[in-house]
């Protein structure tokens, strides 16, 4: 039978967040095995974040808004102990999947030449990606069902409040959840051009649905 928890029960615990990599931490996960705590694996296939990036400046009209969407996510979850830690690639995100766009209430597609340019923008002199291309998660367990999530992006890492509903049953964790992020917080200066006439705002709407399915650390 499910059963919804708070985040504090996906994403708490002590150590250090994960390196890069999938079987990244995993001695930490391991000890929790061996205990006979469940441990599960994130399941990238069936997990995904997206970052939309809205447009802002005088000629905003002349824009556009974007999607980005990460399907790396990897790590481990183990709520019996509450502990998880997550990771993704920063320098495999994708820009403007059409389903993004639409879910996101973005109605005009991209040509693939707008896709590339905006890509190489993004995750170019925006998130330098090529230097830091792994996007790191870890949190604490705090009061009222809330969290603080330590996000690591762009070499910086920020303590964020996190409160979200997760289902957890024998063989699978799933958590959906929302988050607002400003680009300066974590050192990256948004996209303008034209002295800013054109440029992108500096917070960012995060959804991420992560699924987590029952596996032993290999």
């Amino acid at each position: 039978m499910k059963r919804v928890l708070p985040l504090l029960l996906l994403l708490a615990g002590c150590g250090q967040p994960l390196a890069p990599g999938p079987k990244a931490g995993l001695d930490a996960y391991r000890a929790v095995t061996a205990s006979d705590a469940g441990v599960y694996a994130v399941d990238s296939g069936a997990s995904i974040l997206t970052v939309t990036v809205r447009r802002a400046g005088l000629m905003a009209r002349l824009g556009h808004d974007h999607v980005v969407a990460s399907h790396t996510l990897a790590g481990y979850v183990a709520p019996g102990v509450d502990r998880a830690d997550v990771s993704f690639r920063a320098d495999q995100m994708t820009v403007d999947e059409p389903p993004l766009l639409r879910d996101a209430g973005i109605a005009t597609e991209r040509s693939p030449q707008a896709v590339e340019g905006t890509r190489k923008n993004m995750l170019g002199p925006v998130l330098d990606a090529q230097r830091y291309p792994v996007v790191t998660l870890h949190a604490e367990r705090l009061a009222e069902g809330r969290l603080r999530v330590a996000v690591t992006l762009h070499g910086v890492t920020r303590w964020l409040a996190l409160p979200v509903a997760v289902e957890v049953d024998a063989a699978v964790v799933s958590a959906r959840g929302t988050a607002h992020l400003k680009q300066t917080d974590f050192g990256i200066a948004p996209f303008s051009v034209g002295a800013g006439l054109l440029s992108v705002q500096d917070e960012l709407e995060v959804h991420y649905h992560i699924v987590a399915r029952r596996r032993d650390p290999a």
